[in-house]
């Protein structure tokens, strides 16, 4: 069963992403920095650094310890706001066990909606999709195998109807654990994206956007 929350949009000015591998980006909008799903350097990855107010995290152990990084950690089902930013948390019990939980996340920010599907390994079940349908920008993994298999994310991506997929968990120089690339994703959708160093949301320019674009970041 899933978390019942409500997402309120909020407004605030521009917004970048960056990629630092895996499920980890980090998210500047209107002064305020966002990191999804921070890792340890023992994956063979720099994780980022710097000042961060908010943190999402997709996947916690259980039981759950103290956090080491700043900001406000969010895990875990659930509605918060902080510094205009909301976030609804959705818990993905039928993924989770006594070792550790998974969640989703639809983000507010910049008049725009971000769904973050983190460490999802199989299909969404229809109560899950509801809440994240029509969400502007969604994060979704890309790399198959232990997440879900691009074929099925290209399904779920269809089903959800977002302007803008951004790839995550997927093969990049350094990854010490194995994973395919993000092209079968890409084939899958049909588009050729090419590799961007960031992505820069402008909430006019995402609205105007016909169809889903699918976007590869690199590290």
């Amino acid at each position: 069963m899933l978390n019942s929350a409500k997402s309120i949009a909020v407004s605030l000015p521009g917004m970048i992403i960056n990629w630092y591998g895996e499920g980890c980006f980090k998210i500047q909008t209107g002064g305020i920095t966002l990191i999804t799903d921070p890792f340890e350097s023992s994956i063979g990855l720099t994780p980022p650094r710097g000042k961060t107010e908010i943190i999402l995290k997709t996947l916690t152990p259980w039981p759950m310890t103290e956090d080491e990084e700043g900001g406000k950690v969010i895990r875990g089902g659930g509605e918060y706001e902080i510094q205009g930013v909301t976030i609804s948390g959705f818990s993905i019990l039928g993924e989770s066990s006594e070792k550790f939980f998974k969640t989703i996340y639809k983000v507010g920010a910049e008049d725009l909606t971000l769904g973050f599907l983190g460490h999802l390994s199989e299909e969404m079940p229809a109560e899950a999709q509801e809440p994240l349908k029509d969400v502007n920008i969604l994060f979704i993994p890309a790399g198959g195998k232990p997440f879900i298999n691009q074929e099925k994310a290209a399904k779920l991506i269809k089903q959800l109807n977002p302007k803008i997929v951004v790839a995550s968990f997927f093969k990049t120089p350094g990854l010490k654990r194995a994973s395919s690339d993000w092209r079968a994703l890409a084939d899958e959708m049909g588009q050729k994206p090419e590799v961007e160093e960031k992505l820069t949301i402008r909430k006019k320019e995402v609205l105007e956007q016909k169809g889903i674009k699918l976007v590869v970041l690199k590290i």
